[in-house]
């Protein structure tokens, strides 16, 4: 497929904006009528800004990937700096690696040799990280007390790239807690929200990967056209993302229904018909194990 890119994605820029207001109608308009319908709609508005900084991570909605920068300078949900998210993430896309316990920066999985030395409470804990519902009420705990303790990691032996980031992401944060400081909504309350807001993200990124013998059978579709799918950016359909990266998030599910049956085989079959599939199946039941099941034992 030619992936043609324009100069200006407007239907990316104008949800970008919708996002930012809506954003700004918790804090003051919402927040002030009632909190916790405040909170609501903030943790969906960050989550949806979450969702708005991947795409700018893949280039969109300008080909500058500078103006992707400035246009998504507000860190709507405080905890990770923009230009980490880019390298991580890019890092991820990296197919041959996916799933790998050391090369994926992604990936939920452990080596079965590190999972052996786990201490027993750590192996309860991840085993509920491995059920949704745990990875909605512990995941974004976990997967964030990893990304800060490899960055000060980072930081300490003066990575470059690293520091930078971090420094950036002061004013963005300042920015962002001020404008709260002046709404309505306490700042607990938006630190409940921005928590939550990862929390919906993590049910996207619960089974987008896979342990496969194949790096083309790792990546998952869900199916799914509803709200969740919206929030996410039909990034659901996500072996298409993963074939297409530089695809706007509005054209992905054309792109999918004329060529769904090339997407099946090469993710060989690894599909689910909608989020409440997911939710019904594993919900309370784990869908993988937290060591990989095909890494060698050492």
């Amino acid at each position: 497929m030619t992936e043609t890119r324009k100069a200006v994605e407007w239907p990316t820029l104008a949800l970008l904006a919708c996002c930012y207001g809506g954003w700004g109608l918790s804090l003051f308009w919402l927040s002030a009528l009632w909190l916790p319908m405040g909170v609501a709609a903030a943790t969906v508005l960050i989550a949806l800004h979450s969702s708005l900084t991947h795409e700018m991570i893949h280039g969109h909605p300008f080909r500058i990937s500078a103006l992707n920068e400035v246009v998504g300078f507000p860190c709507l949900g405080l905890f990770i700096p923009f230009r980490r998210f880019k390298d991580l993430h890019l890092a991820h896309h990296r197919d041959e690696m996916l799933t790998d316990p050391y090369d994926d920066p992604e990936s939920n999985y452990l080596d079965p040799a590190v999972w052996d030395h786990q201490p027993r409470w750590r192996q309860r804990l991840l085993m509920f990280n491995n059920t949704l519902m745990g990875r909605m009420l512990v995941g974004p705990a976990i997967g964030l007390h990893a990304f800060w303790r490899g960055d000060l990691a980072a930081l300490r032996a003066g990575h470059r790239a690293v520091t930078i980031a971090w420094l950036l992401q002061v004013p963005s944060v300042a920015f962002v807690l001020f404008v709260v400081w002046l709404s309505p909504m306490p700042l607990w309350a938006y630190l409940v929200a921005a928590y939550f807001g990862y929390s919906i993200i993590k049910i996207r990124t619960y089974l987008e990967h896979r342990a496969h013998d194949q790096a083309g059978g790792r990546t998952a579709i869900v199916e799914d056209s509803g709200l969740l799918a919206f929030l996410f950016l039909n990034n659901n359909l996500h072996v298409v993302h993963h074939m297409h990266p530089r695809v706007a998030w509005y054209d992905l599910p054309a792109l999918y229904r004329a060529n769904r049956a090339t997407y099946l085989e090469r993710n060989d079959s690894y599909v689910y018909r909608s989020y409440g599939q997911i939710f019904r199946q594993h919900f309370w039941r784990a869908k993988d194990p937290v060591p990989h099941p095909l890494w060698p034992r050492q």
